[in-house]
């Protein structure tokens, strides 16, 4: 509800942008595109979900990428703003019908499906539910949910938290479903069940707005967004192990980024006593470059490969 909801978060139009919320990879400028372009060049269609306003697929296009593709987003604003931006792809709010061939593209997508969460009570596990205010009510989880965080973090300490991430699996599982020969491709922030069990619970469940962040996931909903760090183990646990996991920066130098940073480099020796736009683009692609591979920050992002067919 306060994300997707009559009054949530996106449906209002708030998401990622310059003059939005928070920044995602494609907002940073038109390289993430281009190597994602490259990435995906034999796929006869690309469907990204969670396309907000098509930054990505502007940027995909413009690197020359002529299959077809589909952006779907729930939030009926932000699709509107897809659409205007990217006239030529198909926007949707749900995944379209399959079987398909070509590739299923979620960048910063499932920290964004609503989750669960439980705590480890000294007799158990509970389940954080939300009551009035809003506020926490812990209640005692159910016997699969209770299974599985024993199962993933039997060491978590009282009073730990850990995520249930089970609308994020039958997202993946659909989204498999979909593809009769291809890929899903998963970017986003991850940990592990276990880790986040030792950490304190803020940390991995997360708000933003107005590019800073946020307050208590509770607090005024509707005015925030809320993520929630992806658990790669509970995806594998779930559904099934993905068939190849890469850092960001590991994946997009894999897909030929270096040699879009090299020819600008090129470009920006070659042009920059003449200062003129080519040069200032070219010296803006180093720079998103370096944004993009940061290990301690977009480049840390892990991506998620799993195989159909």
């Amino acid at each position: 509800m306060a994300l997707y909801g009559p009054a949530g978060f996106f449906t209002a139009g708030g998401g990622a942008g310059r003059r939005a919320d928070f920044l995602t990879s494609p907002e940073v400028g038109p390289l993430f595109g281009a190597v994602v372009a490259r990435a995906m060049a034999d796929a006869p269609v690309v469907v990204e979900a969670g396309a907000g306003r098509g930054s990505l697929a502007a940027a995909v296009r413009a690197a020359g990428f002529g299959g077809r593709y589909v952006c779907v987003e729930r939030s009926a604003a932000l699709r509107a703003a897809a659409a205007e931006r990217v006239p030529d792809a198909e926007v949707m709010a749900d995944l379209p019908e399959g079987p398909l061939e070509g590739v299923v593209l979620a960048n910063e997508l499932l920290d964004n499906i609503p989750f669960g969460v439980l705590e480890r009570g000294s007799d158990g596990w509970l389940e954080v539910r939300v009551g009035p205010g809003p506020g926490e009510v812990l209640e005692p989880a159910s016997a699969a949910d209770a299974s599985l965080a024993e199962r993933l973090a039997p060491d978590a300490p009282v009073g730990g938290r850990v995520p249930v991430q089970r609308a994020a699996a039958d997202w993946l599982r659909s989204a498999l479903a979909l593809l009769r020969r291809g890929r899903v491709v998963v970017i986003d922030y991850t940990d592990s069940t276990p880790s986040m069990a030792r950490r304190p619970w803020l940390e991995w469940a997360r708000t933003y707005r107005a590019h800073g962040r946020g307050g208590h996931p509770l607090e005024a909903p509707g005015t925030q967004d809320v993520t929630c760090e992806v658990a790669i183990d509970q995806l594998a646990a779930l559904v099934r192990p993905p068939d190849r996991d890469a850092t960001q920066a590991e994946w997009l130098r894999a897909a030929g980024l270096d040699d879009l940073v090299a020819a600008a480099r090129a470009t920006w020796h070659e042009r920059a006593s003449l200062g003129d736009l080519d040069a200032l683009k070219a010296r803006s692609r180093v720079g998103e470059a370096d944004a993009l591979t940061d290990p301690s920050g977009l480049g840390a992002f892990r991506v998620l490969e799993w195989d159909v067919g």
